[in-house]
């Protein structure tokens, strides 16, 4: 432990990185949900907010296309970006124009190339695994019959699944029945795979396991009470993998002798959705619950406080707020402000709510299916789109699926928005 940490000061010292270097990227509207790292250094993230940046010296280029929250983006040849999410859709992004390439029939949560460029793969939730030629070919899909969570193409391009069943599967082709690698009881969320015969996987369990990637067979095992885990990167030069999890703690995993080199708690509140190795090796990129993307020189990880330095509203204690004002922030304040503001986030502005017509808030892109509706916003459609829920009261609109059971608490969240936003609507 000692020998990594004066080593991995030395390199921090030798290109300039010090513990003033712990850098934020700001301007997303929402929690950050996949980030990405290309051969030039630049991050690409995906958020809730339904947008993708790729952000070049800290500032970020906006790409706008998703119509529901960005889940995954993933770096091909020459700079391109790939990005996909909630509604379905894969774009490839070049000199910021997006093209569709792909859609599934449910969430998209994981995209990789082929060795050769010429494939991409992408999992969903809808049972099964799309494969999409970028150059000449005819897309194909794989049936997994479970929902997909994460997958990697190895040097020969066999395709490894990991499932919300708990299997990693292997693919020697697209024809081939799946050979079943790992299973276990819990539902698998993120995979890496390394040239050097070894896969590494998170699970909802909270277990983090190393197996040799040919037979299955057990390296190591990293599991710690914490659960689940959500988000896994590697970096092969330096001999480095990070396990984010839903406590909020980042564990640095030493490939080389198997060991955990460093294990912190990166976020005050909420988990790690989201990691990404800088180039180098050298930092590591976070995110999660809060609308920022953190990034730690990885040598000085351990003596950093948390990030996350003001509470996200919607997980602050019942008995701090009135009931509407709970209300809220528990299920609206995610994707809307109160204010008219030019912030990102995945809903419009509730400023001047009531008497409003459904989709007709100049500047938002919404779904066909609530633009071109006759709803009225005030008491009556309030209280039934919180009691049958968006998916039944507006099917195909791009509202998270929720519900306020209570006829009280949706009363509650009424008076509470009628008052904020007529006020705001007056300011």
């Amino acid at each position: 432990m000692l020998r990594r940490l004066a080593l991995g000061l030395l390199l921090c010292a030798a290109s300039g990185v010090s513990a003033e270097e712990f850098q934020t990227l700001k301007g997303h509207g929402g929690p950050i949900m996949a980030l990405a790292v290309n051969d030039r250094g630049h991050v690409a993230s995906a958020s809730f907010d339904n947008s993708v940046s790729l952000w070049q010296e800290g500032a970020p280029s906006w790409l706008e296309a998703h119509e529901a929250a960005a889940t995954v983006v993933a770096f091909g040849p020459d700079d391109t970006l790939f990005s996909a999410g909630d509604d379905f859709v894969i774009y490839r992004w070049q000199q910021g124009h997006p093209q569709e390439i792909g859609r599934h029939t449910a969430k998209i949560r994981a995209l990789d190339l082929s060795r050769d460029g010429e494939w991409l793969a992408s999992a969903s939730w809808d049972g099964g695994i799309g494969l999409w030629p970028l150059s000449a070919g005819t897309p194909r899909r794989i049936a997994v019959g479970t929902g997909v969570n994460d997958l990697a193409f190895d040097g020969t391009g066999r395709l490894f699944v990991a499932t919300m069943t708990g299997q990693i599967q292997v693919f020697d082709s697209p024809e081939a029945a799946p050979r079943i690698l790992a299973e276990q009881g819990f539902g698998i969320n993120r995979l890496v795979l390394s040239d050097a015969g070894w896969l590494a996987y998170g699970a909802v369990d909270g277990g983090t396991r190393v197996i040799n990637a040919e037979t299955g067979a057990e390296i190591a095992d990293f599991t710690l009470d914490r659960r689940p885990i959500l988000a896994l990167a590697h970096h092969a030069e330096s001999q480095q993998i990070a396990v984010g999890d839903g406590h909020g703690y980042i564990m640095m995993i030493d490939t080389h002798d198997w060991s955990i080199a460093r294990d912190f708690r990166a976020m005050r509140e909420g988990p790690v959705w989201a990691l990404a190795f800088s180039k180098d090796g050298q930092r590591v990129w976070a995110g999660g619950i809060h609308d920022v993307i953190y990034g730690w020189p990885i040598a000085l990880m351990a003596n950093s406080p948390a990030a996350g330095t003001e509470t996200r509203t919607f997980l602050q204690a019942p008995e701090t707020m009135p009931n509407g004002e709970r209300q809220f922030m528990r299920k609206c304040s995610v994707c809307h402000d109160l204010v008219a503001t030019e912030q990102r986030r995945a809903g419009p502005h509730l400023a001047g709510l009531f008497g409003r017509p459904a989709g007709s808030l100049p500047g938002y892109r919404y779904s066909d299916t609530l633009a071109q509706s006759d709803i009225i916003w005030g008491a009556e459609t309030i209280d039934a789109l919180f009691d049958l829920g968006p998916d039944h009261y507006i099917p195909g609109s791009k509202m998270p699926m929720q519900r306020i059971t209570a006829p009280t608490d949706r009363q509650d969240l009424i008076d509470y928005l009628k008052t904020v936003t007529q006020l705001s609507e007056d300011n």
